[in-house]
């Protein structure tokens, strides 16, 4: 990629800055064999990709982390998502402009119209899926945020696909606004406010599961400066942190949305320079969100504890990404995932 020719990178340390408290959910156990269950429904020619998405990417456990007060309903609606979304996304990386517009063209459809529009595929199956369980418990204001920051991520992922026809490259700014829809965080955030429950004794049986606790954040709360800037700095430092971690399986495909790629191209910057500035711009991003939270203005009672709940949900979302589930999963760094996490080198493909 530009020409570089390096054979290992070493890892910033985000876990130095990212101090949240790590929490996973009490559910863990009971998500992983029925998200596999609902994701391989189907037909058996969709089987092959599945399973290339599915192999050692360990979604239940993502969401478990990224998740940790959900409902035990809501958190295997996280772990079904996020299973159909790293899959969503795998599909686009193979795909043109067109056939990008076509599988966007199904699922927005499906979204839209979860209960008329007709499509036999088991990407719409699955999409629709989603959308009546989100029903089921999300205000209308949730449910809203859930499907129009979905189209946000698709009309991205096109323009993506775009630029990697073209060969271009963004400006900095440009990758930085792009980046905050393809990372899709945006429609993970809107699932913070699916089903946090209170404390309760756990029962090993499931036989006792609390309702959800939804969220109920007005629309003028979720635009105040204060909230969105809280959103776009946990959206960069989760979305930053993935481009260090994906890195290797990206530049071996040789694509160029990655922000350590930006940074070489744009600031005239060699490989170690670049890992290095994402590394500062992840610890700022951080720390920006840090500097937020003592910002946060009060509304009124329920108001103010549901947006700390959903600040919070934001927190759990970057250690699991910056320091926990990207080490677990093989998505990134394969079978080497624990040495990578002790050591932070990662030896690069030759190509």
């Amino acid at each position: 990629m530009l020409g570089v020719a390096v054979s290992s990178m070493i890892l910033p340390n985000l876990q130095t800055h990212c101090t949240f408290p790590f929490r996973k959910s009490r559910y863990h156990k009971f998500l992983s064999a029925k998200t596999k269950a609902w994701f391989f429904r189907g037909r058996a020619e969709d089987f092959k990709m599945q399973c290339a998405t599915f192999k050692g990417l360990k979604p239940a456990l993502l969401a478990a982390v990224s998740y940790p007060t959900a409902g035990y309903p809501q958190l295997q609606l996280c772990s079904d998502f996020l299973t159909y979304f790293f899959f969503l996304d795998d599909l686009s990386d193979e795909l043109d402009k067109a056939d990008t517009k076509s599988v966007a063209d199904v699922v927005l459809n499906s979204l839209y119209h979860p209960y008329t529009y007709r499509s036999s595929t088991r990407i719409s199956e699955m999409t629709k899926d989603l959308v009546k369980r989100i029903a089921k418990t999300a205000t209308i204001g949730v449910q809203h945020r859930f499907v129009e920051t979905f189209n946000l991520f698709f009309q991205s992922i096109h323009d993506q696909a775009q630029a990697r026809t073209s060969g271009g490259i963004p400006t900095l700014e440009e990758y930085i606004m792009l980046r905050r829809d393809t990372s899709g965080c945006k429609t993970c955030w809107a699932l913070i406010e699916c089903g946090v429950v209170p404390e309760f004794v756990f029962n090993d049986f499931l036989s006792i599961i609390p309702d959800a606790n939804n969220l109920d954040i007005p629309e003028e709360v979720h635009e105040h400066p204060v909230i969105r800037g809280l959103s776009d700095s946990a959206n960069d430092a989760v979305a930053w942190a993935n481009d260090l971690y994906s890195y290797k399986v990206e530049s071996s495909r040789n694509d160029t949305h990655n922000m350590v790629v930006v940074l070489m191209d744009k600031r005239n910057l060699d490989f170690p320079q670049a890992v290095d500035l994402v590394g500062k711009m992840c610890e700022e991003a951080i720390n920006r969100f840090k500097t937020l939270q003592t910002q946060v203005p009060s509304w009124r009672t329920g108001i103010d504890e549901d947006v700390a709940r959903y600040i919070q949900g934001m927190a759990d979302w970057m250690v699991a990404v910056s320091v926990y589930w990207s080490f677990e999963t093989e998505r990134y760094f394969g079978k080497a995932n624990k040495s990578v996490k002790s050591t932070r080198v990662v030896q690069l493909s030759q190509h």
